[in-house]
């Protein structure tokens, strides 16, 4: 009886190290990647599949999901089911998830072609130490124009255009909080992190003088309104520009020469990953000159890979929608993680401006408030209805 327990125990360990072993091995053969959407070279349009050519290179699979924003992304993270070995998140991000301890430290030794990304993006604001990221992409953020029925020259459009009452209705606006207390920010003179609370609650009050001249709150949703003339003036970002202004050469771009905003999107791994050395092995294949000049004509942003960057067209080169000249790069500035309380803030204000100021109009609360049980006890009605 003992040397069939015996048998039986060592058996079933044995099973048990053979399951763990070939999980091990088959989690190994495939990283996860999550990232923005079209933000790698897909083989469409004739282009190189990037990922298929990492796994030819390397015989390592490519999961790749997509985000729509940080906040996303972070939720995601934050949740603690997600299992991600790369991830592709923004400058201000990258630092909430550093002072959350939620990255890991790069081990520079596996990306040997970190040497190409250019020095002008490191030791950058969010990541002073270059140890957790590895800028990808790059761009500004402007303002796009119908050049047909916005008469001002290009040189004098600035931020105030988009709270120009004889643009009523015309105007897009960013459906995100940041970007749009950034440029409310921008126009009162302020620093886009600026500390100060009282400064976020100026901004907020422009940005609900603002509210009744837009005409919509966007974000990718801006290609077709552009491109179809539904509105005329929208803020967004320089790497979209090449494929909006294709679309309907009508349409310009300009960034403001007063100052905007630069964001950088970088490579990180995710606190936890199983597989470090092989996502270290993709960030090193994505800073390939061939594999990085791929996703930057894919993407259409602008790359921090100075080798890349020679072999680009002269025309995009010097672009200065893509490529701005030093003065207008030393006017833009790059958003960093606010504390936590002006994150909070921040929020509630924006829910105020989209709601358009109702927390300062109790009975416009109340009427909403009112509303929303309406609609919300109808709906019980209907459902118990088609119950029965």
């Amino acid at each position: 009886m003992k040397k069939f327990y015996w048998i039986f125990t060592l058996s079933l360990l044995l099973l048990l190290a053979f399951v763990f072993f070939k999980k091990e091995t088959n989690s190994n053969d495939c990283i996860n990647v999550y990232s923005w959407g079209e933000f790698i070279s897909d083989g469409s349009e004739n282009n190189l599949d990037v990922n298929k050519e990492f796994t030819k290179k390397t015989g390592i699979k490519v999961n790749y999901n997509t985000f729509q924003n940080n906040e996303e992304l972070f939720a995601k993270l934050s949740g603690g089911g997600a299992d991600y070995d790369i991830i592709i998140p923004s400058d201000y991000m990258v630092s909430k998830l550093i002072e959350n301890n939620m990255l890991e430290k790069l081990d520079f030794s596996n990306i040997p072609n970190y040497k190409f990304i250019s020095e002008d993006f490191k030791n950058l604001n969010f990541d002073p130490k270059n140890e957790y990221s590895v800028p990808y992409m790059w761009g500004m953020v402007g303002i796009f124009y119908n050049k047909n029925e916005v008469k001002e020259k290009e040189e004098k459009i600035t931020w105030d255009i988009l709270w120009d009452e004889k643009y009523k209705g015309k105007i897009l606006m960013f459906d995100n909080a940041r970007d749009s207390f950034a440029i409310s920010l921008l126009r009162l003179g302020y620093p886009i992190n600026v500390p100060d609370a009282e400064k976020w609650r100026k901004a907020a009050d422009e940005l609900l003088i603002q509210k009744p001249l837009v005409q919509a709150y966007v974000m990718d949703q801006i290609f077709n309104k552009m491109q179809n003339h539904e509105a005329y003036l929208a803020p967004y970002y320089a790497g979209d520009a090449a494929t909006i202004m294709r679309n309907n050469p009508e349409v310009g771009f300009v960034i403001p020469k007063s100052g905007s905003i630069r964001f950088v999107d970088s490579l990180c791994i995710p606190r936890g990953s199983l597989r470090k050395r092989q996502a270290e092995e993709y960030i090193n294949f994505l800073c390939e000159t061939k594999i990085a000049l791929a996703n930057v004509q894919h993407t259409g942003y602008s790359t921090p890979h100075t080798e890349a960057y020679k072999y680009l067209d002269e025309y995009v080169r010097n672009n200065e929608v893509f490529y701005p000249n030093k003065k207008v790069l030393s006017k833009s500035q790059i958003f960093v993680n606010l504390p936590k309380s002006l994150n909070s803030l921040m929020d509630k204000l924006w829910v105020e401006v989209k709601a358009g100021g109702i927390s300062n109009k109790p009975w416009r609360l109340a009427v909403l408030l009112i509303a929303f049980a309406s609609t919300y006890l109808f709906a019980l009605i209907v459902k118990k209805r088609v119950k029965r």
